[in-house]
């Protein structure tokens, strides 16, 4: 009797599934797992990582994560594994090559081209000399001094 009790515990121990790593190993998997998830995109969520998301497609894709590290896969291949089945698009911080280098540099490159506008057109409106003779008005002709007597009364009144 307790030679099949102690058979039927081992098989059921030996068939559940049940881990008995330590749990630093699991810890510092779980840290791996988090690692490669956070640098991918969830494909149905899109602002948010695969770690964050709740969503079927990304328990999948940290399961998929999950089983490539046990496997022995380095970060840099699970990457590369997901990029080929979904393009750059699935890595939140896209790769600098490219059309994509345009994106990266291009507005550093607009606001230097600005920047060099605006200090070229200061430059010109400060070279230029300043008026140092009074501007000449024309006199007021008498119609218009009238008018302008009679509405400086009006508002008096």
């Amino acid at each position: 009797m307790r030679k099949s009790f102690v058979l039927i515990l081992f098989f059921l121990i030996a068939f559940s599934g049940v881990s008995f790593a330590e749990p630093q190993d699991d810890e510092v998997l779980q840290g791996r797992i988090k690692e490669v998830s956070k640098t991918l995109r969830c494909a149905v969520c899109q602002s948010e990582s695969v770690w964050e998301s709740n969503a079927t497609l990304a328990i999948q894709m940290r399961k998929i994560v999950r089983e490539r590290l046990i496997a022995g896969e380095s970060p840099e291949e699970i990457r590369a594994y997901f990029v080929g089945r979904y393009g750059d698009y699935i890595l939140l911080k896209p790769r600098v090559r490219g059309l994509n280098r345009l994106l990266w540099f291009g507005p550093f490159i607009l606001l230097s081209f600005g920047g060099f506008f605006l200090y070229k057109t200061l430059r010109r409106w400060a070279s230029k000399p300043a008026r140092t003779e009074p501007v000449a008005f024309s006199p007021i002709d008498d119609a218009h001094r009238r008018r302008i007597e009679e509405e400086l009364r009006s508002y008096n009144e």
